[in-house]
């Protein structure tokens, strides 16, 4: 079989992952893949924010959990030793398309070099937020997207936070629920 259908076959979500940090080498490779992600009239505007900082990260997974309203000390990163945010310019009428098309790749490539990723959700509400904003401020991203970069760019909008790709090696690898029959229809034509 295609090694890409391979890929897209075999990929998990994964919860569980070892502490060793991913060498900055493949997540570099996982960003570019990310980056030749279709996007709405081919803008390529949505963003990638590499986290690997402990603290960085335990940071924003606080803020995640507390967002979607977990009890205190649940890590909605499992441990992750590495977070991608996705972001993309609210003026951007396909934002939520287009980065989750980042996100999609991302999640493959991860796996195509042996790594676990999964999406976890709560980014628009962690970037809309005062803290979500003052971190990006911090980041040199302002809500605001005024100054050189955004100029090159094209950009004069907010950020969205699309979603967060948590990467690492992962501690497990579920197996593959059976898909669900009765998703595909065939329109127009018999099926040949």
């Amino acid at each position: 079989m295609n090694e890409v259908l391979t890929a897209l076959k075999t990929r998990r979500s994964i919860r569980k992952f070892r502490s060793d940090p991913v060498p900055q080498a493949l997540l570099d490779e996982i960003m570019e893949a990310g980056l030749y992600a279709a996007s709405g009239m081919d803008r390529q505007k949505t963003i990638i924010l590499c986290l690997t900082d402990p603290d960085v990260i335990a940071r924003l997974s606080r803020a995640n959990a507390q967002i979607a309203g977990y009890k205190e000390g649940t890590d909605p990163f499992y441990g992750a030793p590495a977070v991608l945010v996705v972001l993309s310019p609210k003026e951007v009428p396909t934002a939520l398309y287009d980065g989750s098309l980042v996100l999609g790749n991302l999640m493959t490539a991860a796996h195509a070099l042996g790594l676990g990723s999964c999406w976890i959700h709560r980014a628009r509400q962690m970037f809309d937020s005062a803290e979500g904003k003052a971190l990006l401020q911090q980041w040199g991203l302002p809500e605001t997207l005024r100054g050189v970069g955004s100029l090159a760019l094209g950009l004069k909008g907010a950020y969205i936070g699309i979603g967060h790709c948590v990467i690492g090696y992962p501690d497990e690898h579920p197996e593959a629920s059976p898909r669900r029959s009765g998703r595909i229809f065939y329109v127009g034509k018999e099926k040949r």
